[in-house]
């Protein structure tokens, strides 16, 4: 699906990771761990910037910072998921007055986060938590068959973290994902990638990795 070879990454004019080799199969469910800083959102941002190259259309997207219209409501915001599958006059229609059709297809995606019946509150009036829930509904509103996520699920408790991340592993075939919960990476991951000192210190099956491996991705 995707192979960087001696890859030199870099955050603006910044190399954060000067020399990467990193593969992704389809199927695979990757999850890159390692400390704040540490280049995990640099190589998902590349990751993400290649597949779209290739033309990818089963690719769906929730970055760190959610991506959201706060001005909008939660249903628009939901309903851009699936903008490039109409034509813009069709768009045009349900941005100002949505057709029954596309409520339904929006709140069944709501449904699946925990945000049913909030289709019709301004985004810029939800919690944290309920924001990255909406960036989550619209990923799984896109639909596809990868999903590349950038700490989904920091700003959700932890238990319906876990069951968010479950069920994402449920509706996409292939995950990149950078998280910060170990647990929740044994949760999803087949695959760890540990990111520390601007190197690819782990990458191997989920099982073979130690904790202690994982510990020694945070310490100074």
């Amino acid at each position: 699906m995707l192979h960087l070879q001696g890859e030199r990454l870099a955050y603006g004019d910044h190399v954060v990771l000067p020399d990467v080799d990193f593969r992704l199969r389809p199927a695979e469910r990757v999850v890159l761990l390692g400390r704040s800083g540490s280049g995990k959102s640099t190589l998902l941002n590349t990751i993400h910037a290649r597949l779209v190259a290739q033309g990818r259309r089963d690719l769906a997207l929730v970055p760190q910072e959610h991506g959201l219209v706060p001005q909008l409501s939660v249903f628009h915001n939901v309903y851009m998921g699936r903008l490039n599958r109409h034509r813009a006059a069709y768009n045009l229609v349900n941005l100002v007055w949505p057709l029954t059709s596309q409520r339904r297809q929006v709140e069944k995606a709501l449904v699946a986060v925990g945000l049913e019946g909030l289709g019709r509150k301004p985004v810029g009036a939800l919690s944290g938590g309920q924001k990255q829930r909406t960036a989550l509904a619209r990923a799984i509103h896109h639909g596809g068959t990868v999903l590349i996520g950038d700490e989904p699920v920091s700003a959700v408790d932890e238990r319906h973290a876990a069951e968010l991340i479950a069920r994402l592993g449920q509706r996409f075939e292939t995950l990149v994902l950078a998280l910060h919960d170990v647990a929740l990476a044994r949760l999803i991951a087949t695959r760890i990638v540990g990111i520390k000192g601007g190197r690819l210190m782990i990458d191997r099956p989920a099982q073979q990795v130690s904790d202690g491996e994982i510990d020694a991705l945070y310490r100074l």
